[in-house]
């Protein structure tokens, strides 16, 4: 079995995260939130992976270069103009020749147990599988109705009082061969809003999986700080970078941590980080690779990406930080979300608060 990874999106309910960097690409705990599904896959097994791209395609291919160092093979395929989930899986019908088919979104955090969907798919024997996810508020997603584990009816963010189920389409899918005979080549096309329908319409088999594992679209800022918050409180089984402590502190290499701080997990800090006297956090929080926590600074449910400083005296409270930004001395910043090109009127704003 082959796998592609649909990395072609803009994210643009992440902004002003996704002003620097391509959604499969935000840091999650350390990491692009990409290599997780990377790393998913690279556990299971699957060795052959291609990744659709549009949005900064050169810091994915940067990063994961041709998959070697995460233990498989990747192979790229750029769309110059969005193709759709649908359309971007016919354009490489080639790479998969005449084996199944494993689509995981690069934007969305699991830990679904891809054998034992592979298992359930092959059972079924229908041309195509989607795994599935109970959720509290089906206004948010596709959502679907099964007759046993048959799929039956398709329902797109539904009216709360109009929604069918509760279940929830992932966007992680399997598909035999012939999955490609229902897609147009060279055409924008969605799984979701057309090939999914479109099957039903033609009595073709689709198979409901539904999973008990750990899923979750990282589609908005506020799912974005929750996830971090269930990866660092063990809510979904994923490695994290550093070696674990006690306190659930994860710490990485060559990192200066003064004794007169003050750190409560969970928090994991990255590194070649330097954390100075009197600097108190308190997890959930994650403190990026190459950061500097200034003394008497007050971290409260953070997450700093990647060469941030923060200068002496600050208090941060519900923050996200992306890389290369630097905080001014005693400045309180409540709940904001922000990257470098917008430090400067945040802090200007924060300090005439004060």
């Amino acid at each position: 079995m082959k796998a592609m990874i649909l990395a072609a999106g803009l994210g643009t309910r992440l902004r002003p995260l996704t002003n620097v960097v391509s959604k499969p690409m935000v840091q999650m705990a350390g990491r692009p939130c990409m290599e997780y599904a990377v790393r998913l896959l690279a556990r299971h097994g699957i060795k052959d992976v291609i990744v659709n791209l549009h949005y900064m395609p050169e810091l994915i291919q940067q990063h994961f270069g041709n998959g070697e160092d995460f233990g498989i093979n990747i192979t790229y395929s750029y769309e110059k103009e969005l193709l759709g989930t649908a359309g971007g899986f016919k354009r490489v019908q080639d790479f998969f020749g005449t084996e199944q088919a494993l689509i995981i979104s690069g934007d969305a955090l699991t830990d679904i147990n891809l054998e034992a969907f592979l298992n359930f798919h092959n059972e079924n024997n229908g041309i195509a599988t989607l795994a599935l996810k109970r959720v509290a508020d089906p206004t948010q997603y596709g959502v679907v109705l099964l007759d046993g584990s048959r799929i039956i009816r398709f329902q797109e963010k539904p009216k709360r009082e109009e929604a069918v189920s509760n279940l929830a389409n992932t966007g992680i899918y399997l598909f035999n061969p012939a999955i490609f005979d229902h897609i147009p080549a060279e055409t924008f096309y969605d799984f979701g809003k057309q090939v999914f329908p479109e099957l039903l319409a033609k009595n073709e088999s689709i198979y409901g999986y539904v999973m008990r594992d750990y899923w979750c679209d990282v589609g908005s800022l506020n799912v974005y700080k929750e996830a971090h918050y269930d990866m660092l409180t063990g809510v979904v089984r994923v490695d994290l970078p550093g070696k674990r402590f006690e306190g659930n502190i994860w710490l990485g290499q060559r990192s200066s941590i003064s004794p007169k701080t003050k750190i409560v997990g969970p928090v994991l800090i990255g590194n070649n980080t330097t954390i100075e006297d009197g600097a108190c956090i308190y997890g959930p929080a994650i403190i990026g690779d190459n950061t500097v926590i200034g003394s008497n600074a007050i971290i409260k449910r953070g997450i700093l990406w990647d060469n941030v400083v923060i200068s002496s005296n600050v208090e941060l409270a519900d923050c996200v930080i992306a890389c290369d930004c630097t905080i001014p001395p005693n400045i309180l910043l409540r709940n904001e979300v922000f990257e470098k090109s917008m430090v400067r009127l945040v802090c200007e704003v924060a300090a005439s608060r004060a």
